[in-house]
């Protein structure tokens, strides 16, 4: 590949990169403003569902809806009932874990995720990985040992919550991965917010609904918009840039993570998280630029075999 193909293949344009930060700031105030509300008093179950059905609302005000319903027509109900259920368990072991740990503990253990993709995606998907990406696979493994550190005490219920989290939002991916080529966009992102609106209400009734402060339901009101925002932003950044340009650029939010810890709850991030972090970024950033460098390979040899080119990763 020539000088020219190098810099078009590194080139990301502005406003994808300016998308992909904005997701990450509007996802660091949907976790912030979890936290507070759970704090507060307000149970996981019913901070989901609100969630959950503000971002229902605010995908049909953003996408019109009303317009052009065939859009959100679902080729198989069946599973994208099963693709919500998974992302609203997501969702409640993430702020069951938020109850007890800090934002950055839960935030660097979620960076696992991709690690988690990448070893399922074998089975679920038959893509295959190479010895490396295993290899960073388990760097990014002993990453979330060094933030758990089970056997000496610092291990609770808040880890097994995010890493549950981390499972479940995994099998979320996977599924949104294989329904992609036969579901739109916009009934992916629609039934993803309704479904779990729908199957966390009797258990909301079940509970009953709570008597909260004009402030708290202020709040809550706002995680719905934090959602749907960031998922918003998220599809136009990827409508405009490739996964793999991309990727890195989660990661920052790390940065807004531990600002926003700092200053609502005034707590930061110890040397054990911080390093944990590290490694699990360094591992995520490892994986994705050899994803890079496959396809980059794969455009020029056109006939080379998939298996061959995964063994070289």
């Amino acid at each position: 590949m020539n000088m020219t193909g190098r810099l078009q293949e590194s080139a990301t344009p502005v406003r994808a990169i300016l998308y992909m930060v904005a997701t990450y700031v509007l996802f660091t105030f949907l976790d912030t403003t979890s936290k507070y509300v759970v704090l507060a008093g307000v149970t996981p179950l019913f901070a989901a569902w609100v969630r959950f059905a503000g971002h229902m609302v605010l995908v049909l005000v953003l996408f019109r809806g009303w317009r052009k319903p065939a859009r959100f027509r679902p080729a198989n109900l069946f599973l994208q009932g099963m693709r919500g259920a998974l992302l609203a368990t997501t969702t409640l072991f993430n702020f069951l874990a938020l109850l007890t740990l800090q934002l950055a503990e839960t935030t660097s253990i979620y960076f696992f995720g991709p690690m988690v993709i990448t070893a399922l995606a074998g089975p679920f998907l038959e893509e295959k990985a190479g010895w490396r990406r295993w290899m960073a696979i388990l760097v990014g493994f002993i990453g979330v040992l060094v933030i758990t550190r089970p056997g000496v005490g610092a291990f609770g219920m808040g880890h097994v919550f995010a890493l549950g989290a981390v499972l479940s939002n995994s099998f979320y991916v996977i599924m949104t991965r294989r329904m992609s080529a036969s579901e739109t966009a916009e009934s992916l992102i629609f039934y993803s917010a309704l479904a779990p609106t729908v199957l966390l209400m009797p258990l909301v009734l079940l509970n009953g609904w709570p008597s909260l402060e004009p402030g708290l339901w202020g709040l809550l009101l706002f995680l719905g918009v934090f959602g749907g925002l960031g998922h918003w932003c998220l599809i136009k950044a990827y409508s405009q840039a490739t996964t793999t340009a991309l990727a890195p650029y989660p990661y920052l939010q790390m940065i807004w993570i531990i600002l926003a810890g700092w200053l609502v709850f005034n707590q930061l991030p110890d040397g054990w998280t911080l390093a944990g972090c590290g490694i699990i970024v360094a591992s995520g950033l490892y994986i994705m630029a050899r994803e890079r460098q496959l396809r980059v390979h794969n455009r020029a040899v056109p006939g080379a075999e998939t298996e061959v080119l995964v063994k070289k990763l």
